[in-house]
């Protein structure tokens, strides 16, 4: 049994548990947005929030709701470019990132 396959049980078995992690966990970082305004700890929120997509992702892929999936997996992504923003990165420092991201991924999968 594969390691991935090991994490995949583990999860579906916790499913409830494990997604209810994750929705608290979003709960909590818009509202510490919604309550701190601009001296929210804005890189802390993006990750935190990122990390709750990757969650949510993950139990939607493993029930295959793709329209749950889809959601989250584009708050992972909204999530990385927030915390590129957040980080105080120039606008050319982060579109130089996501470009050679998408090149890595294309040669990653040409092959």
């Amino acid at each position: 049994m594969t390691l991935i396959t090991k994490i995949n049980s583990f999860v579906f078995t916790y499913i409830r548990f494990i997604e209810m992690v994750g929705v608290l966990m979003r709960i909590f970082s818009f509202s510490l947005v919604s309550w701190m305004g601009a001296e929210s700890p804005f890189f802390f929120v993006w990750a935190f929030n990122t990390t709750d997509a990757v969650i949510l992702s993950w139990c939607s892929i493993l029930k295959k709701d793709s329209a749950y999936t889809l959601l989250n997996v584009f708050w992972i992504l909204v999530g990385i470019l927030g915390m590129l923003r957040a980080s105080a990165l120039s606008s050319i420092d982060i579109k130089t990132a996501v470009l050679h991201f998408l090149v890595e991924s294309a040669t990653h999968f040409s092959h």
